[in-house]
């Protein structure tokens, strides 16, 4: 009985140490991403938004990558447009809101990935195949019915 005690609560340590560590890399990625649009003036979701936006994009889909509420979307959408960095576009099924970036959206979103790419130092001090690995762990950790 101690036995399994004492590994349930290593067991429990270690879940407690993955978490805050990811909490902290997730802090850091934010903080870095953040720095890196800073020269672009758009606001985090907004920028964020026309990353994940390289051609006609369903709005619900946009959502769930994003992990908003597709009512916070829309508002997005409204912002990209208004900057004409977006229009809006009829889908296939017509009940699908699309949102399609411009030219302007195009070039700048290439320009934010490129400064994006560049800020994102966190990553550099893993080689190609640890981050290959991370991925894969972090994709496994988000969805534990994938096979393993």
């Amino acid at each position: 009985m101690v036995v399994t005690d004492q590994l349930i609560q290593r067991g429990l340590a270690q879940s407690r140490r993955l978490a805050r560590l990811i909490v902290l890399l997730a802090d850091r990625s934010r903080e870095e991403f953040a720095v890196a649009i800073a020269p672009f003036g758009l606001p985090v979701p907004v920028a964020r938004t026309l990353m994940v936006l390289s051609g006609p994009t369903p709005m619900n889909e946009m959502a769930g990558h994003l992990g908003y509420d597709p009512s916070y979307v829309t508002g997005l959408a409204d912002q990209l447009e208004q900057r004409g960095l977006a229009t809006r576009v009829p889908g296939k099924d017509r009940r699908i809101k699309m949102l399609q970036p411009t030219a302007e959206g195009h070039a700048l979103r290439t320009r934010i990935m490129h400064a994006v790419d560049a800020a994102g130092a966190f990553a550099q001090s893993l080689s190609p195949a640890e981050r290959d690995t991370l991925g894969e762990l972090l994709e496994r950790l988000l969805d534990p019915t994938a096979t393993k």
